[in-house]
Formats: C-alpha cells, structure tokens, sequence
C-alpha cells in the first residue's frame, strides 16, 4: 500500500507484521517472536482491524517490581478511579427531598393586599392623610415607599402620598411589615414630689372628675401656673391629681391668681386638645361673679372695648386701646343692687383677653371691689367688706369629648360669700339661664298680646289711608 514500507519476505513473520513502522521495527517484547502467536490470534487480529489480539493476554514478563502483570488472563491489580468517583462511592448519594416552589414577585412587592374603599368623609384628602386616619400603625416612610415601588394603588394605578382621593375610589394596600419585638422596659415610675398635705390640698379642691376632665375649685391668692417669684400654684401640684390615671392632669385655660373659682382639666391629650379647641371656638361658656362698686344703669349690657397691653408695665397690665389692641367683648348682668353702693353681676367673656373682666368693668366705672390694680383707691369698700378681690369663675359648661357636657358650679370664697351676706344680698338669685336655656316658646299671654299690638298696629295704618283719601279729594 501505498505509504506503507514493503513487508519483509520470509515465513509467517512476513505475513503476520505489525501495522505500524513502530511493530515492525523489532523493538518491544514480541518483536522477533512470530512463533509465539498462533492463526487463531491472527486471524482475530486482523478481524478486528487492530495489530492486538482479541483473546486473553498471557503474561509477557515479569515487572519491574518482579510481581506478574496479568494472572489468570486477568490484571492482577485495580485501576484507579477518578477522584470524583471515589468519592462518590464512599458516600452514597441520598436526594434532598423537594422545597416547596416560592414565588419570586418583583423587588418589593408583596403578594397579599387589602382593598379599602373612600367614604363620603374622606372625599377630597391627601392619600398619607388617609393613612393618619384609618392606618396610624403605617408610618409616612413606609407609605413613600409603597408608592415608589408601585404597590399603593388607587383604583388600579400607581398613587403617590401628595395624590387627592375621591369617594368611591378603590384603594390597593399592601400588609405592612411586620416589626420586630422592641424590648420589654421597665415603666417609669412617676416619682410624686409632694407631701401628703400638699395632695391632701389639692384633692380637697375637686369638684368634679371622671375619664377625660377634673374640675377644681381654685381659692383666691393661688397662681395657675409658676412665674417670677410665684412658687406655689396649681401646675405644681397636678402630680397629686394622678388617681387612677398614668399621666398628670393637663392645663387647657387659667384663672388669674386672685380669681377664684372653676378650673378645667384634661386627664389626657385627647381631652386637652378637644377643650383647647371649645375654648378658641368659643364654644365653652364661663359663667363669673363680681362685685363691683356703684350702681350700673343699664341691667344687661355688652362691653365693647379693644384691649392691649399698656405700655411700660413689662405686659403685667392692660388697657383700652382704639387703634392697636385686640377686640375684646363681655357681658354682664345685674343680679342685685345694694343702694348706690356696691352692685353684684354676672359677667360672660366672649374673648380671652387678659385681665379682660378686670379691664372693662373698670373702664365704664365700675371696678371690681377689691381690685386696686384696676381700679385704685375707689375699688375697696369700707367697713366688714374684705379687701380681696371679689371674682369667682362661678360656672364653666363645655361639652364633654365623649359625648354630653362638662357643667359645674364652683362654691364662693369664704370672703366673697360673707361680703354678699354683710350687704344683703340674696345668694339664690345668682344662678340665671344662659341664653340658649332659657325657653323662647311663646306662652298664651304672649301670643294675646302680640295679637292686640298686631291689631292696633292694622287700625292706626287704616286711619292714615283714610286721611290720605281726604286731602287727595280736596285737592
């Protein structure tokens, strides 16, 4: 063939020669041993179109090491396995039993919603208000991060914290996250820094108390709050007003020190802020007693007067002022005269200005009896009359956050009470109706006298027709 060196003449050795350059050239242990094989081995050899026989090898020579290389036909030795394999023999295999398949939802979206629908109440609000009232668990961060990953909806579209809602919409929310357990601490302890006679003074003082408010009645000479050199005052002691409540009572209004009477508190920020909000809508009436000196002319009467702070007295007094000061109105009412000495009113505040009864009851000239700083010399009364200040905070009626009103009266002062007594005053003619108690319902004797005026009012324009009708006809 062609590329193949010519095969060497000569016996069987020339007909059974290796395929190969390399079996030919007598080198390795069979070379020059033709006789060693038999046809049977040639004949399978050339079969199978390899120079190697296809029957079991004998052993051709001993090894280096002197030890048989095949025995029985067979290798006397194992071959070595792969690595991998070894290993995989040593440990069987055991197949991991199958993980339930999750759901790979996009970052940050969760697969449970909740579906809540805007009512009448909500129409027209801002999406994170919406939140503050129905969701106050899920904080603004957490709402901007809804929104930013797509998961707040409203009515199927992506919604942002700033968006107005409508009613009727259908708003999309997912289940906030859970938070983990803060650790428990211990409560705090609220130390009472008062001595037993101090609570044992201000519990005395209570009029009225249930779940959102406690109404006292404060003595004249206390301040309501603490000052430049005013140690003693009620905010002091709100620690001994605890009961049965974990925090201390709130103050929502004052009184002035000398100003005796009913004092509103809040047992809880939800309470401050509905009162606090009664006393700047004007919606909480305060009913005052005063005596005052001389005798109004008119029994019931409005005082319209702007009031401000006078000038030079560091804000510690008011006075009227036209042009710069803040509207100011009060009502009072005669309730008894003495003579032309002393008279006893009531007053109701319609503002809230400082030291307002003060200020207008001496600007007509009727001061306060006893009140030197208003009105001077001319406001105390000789004789048994005591020279403090006769006003007392006598009602306060607001409604109650909880449905219902907060109505109380608050007793006189010792010294209030004895002046009234000492100038004969009768103490039962004191309480008058508010406006809206008082029955406005026409009675029989009204409606007969409304008819008569009505009737007179029908004769007296007949009879100026009549003398219409005369002069025209002269003319």
């Amino acid at each position: 063939m062609k590329g193949r060196p010519p095969a060497k003449s000569g016996g069987a050795g020339a007909r059974g020669g290796q395929s190969s350059s390399k079996g030919s050239s007598g080198k390795g242990p069979s070379a020059g041993r033709p006789s060693d094989r038999k046809p049977g081995d040639r004949k399978a050899g050339a079969a199978s179109g390899r120079g190697k026989p296809a029957g079991p090898r004998k052993p051709a020579g001993p090894r280096k090491d002197g030890k048989p290389a095949f025995k029985d036909g067979k290798p006397a030795f194992k071959p070595k396995a792969p690595a991998a394999a070894k290993s995989a023999a040593a440990k069987p295999v055991v197949a991991a039993p199958a993980k339930p398949s999750k759901p790979n939802p996009a970052k940050g979206v969760s697969l449970d919603v909740r579906q809540y629908r805007v009512q009448a109440d909500d129409d027209g609000i801002r999406l994170d208000r919406w939140f503050q009232r129905h969701l106050p668990d899920v904080g603004f961060n957490l709402v901007s991060r809804w929104s930013r990953t797509g998961q707040l909806r409203v009515d199927g579209a992506r919604a942002a914290p700033g968006d107005r809602i409508v009613e009727g919409q259908m708003i999309r929310v997912p289940p906030a996250e859970a938070k983990p357990e803060a650790p428990e601490r211990p409560k705090r302890v609220r130390v009472i820094d008062l001595t037993p006679d101090e609570i044992a003074y201000v519990q005395d003082m209570v009029i009225h108390r249930d779940e959102q408010a406690i109404v006292i009645n404060k003595p004249p000479g206390l301040a309501t709050q603490g000052g430049t050199k005013t140690d003693e005052h009620v905010d002091k002691l709100l620690d001994g007003l605890l009961f049965d409540a974990e925090s201390r009572p709130k103050l929502v209004h004052r009184l002035d020190k000398d100003t005796s009477g009913a004092l509103l508190l809040a047992r809880s920020s939800r309470s401050a802020a509905h009162f606090a909000k009664a006393f700047s809508s004007r919606t909480a009436r305060k009913v005052y007693w005063a005596l005052v000196i001389g005798m109004p002319s008119i029994n019931d009467g409005m005082i319209e007067l702007p009031l401000a702070k006078q000038p030079g007295t560091g804000g510690e007094k008011m006075h009227v002022d036209e042009e710069e000061g803040l509207p100011a109105r009060t009502r009072y009412r005669v309730i008894e005269r003495a003579g032309n000495r002393a008279a006893w009113v009531e007053l109701q505040p319609y503002t809230g200005r400082t030291h307002q009864l003060r200020v207008h009851l001496a600007a007509i000239g009727f001061p306060i009896v006893g009140d030197g700083k208003y009105g001077g010399k001319d406001a105390f009364l000789s004789g048994t009359i005591s020279r403090k200040m006769h006003l007392h905070a006598r009602r306060i009626r607001v409604d109650h956050p909880d449905g219902g009103r907060v109505d109380v009266m608050a007793d006189l002062p010792p010294h209030f009470a004895n002046s009234l007594q000492e100038l004969g005053f009768d103490l039962k003619l004191g309480d008058m109706p508010l406006d809206d108690e008082i029955d406005r319902t026409p009675t029989r004797e009204d409606e007969k006298k409304f008819a008569r005026q009505h009737a007179k009012q029908v004769r007296k324009d007949r009879k100026g027709e009549r003398r219409s009708r005369g002069s025209s006809r002269q003319g």
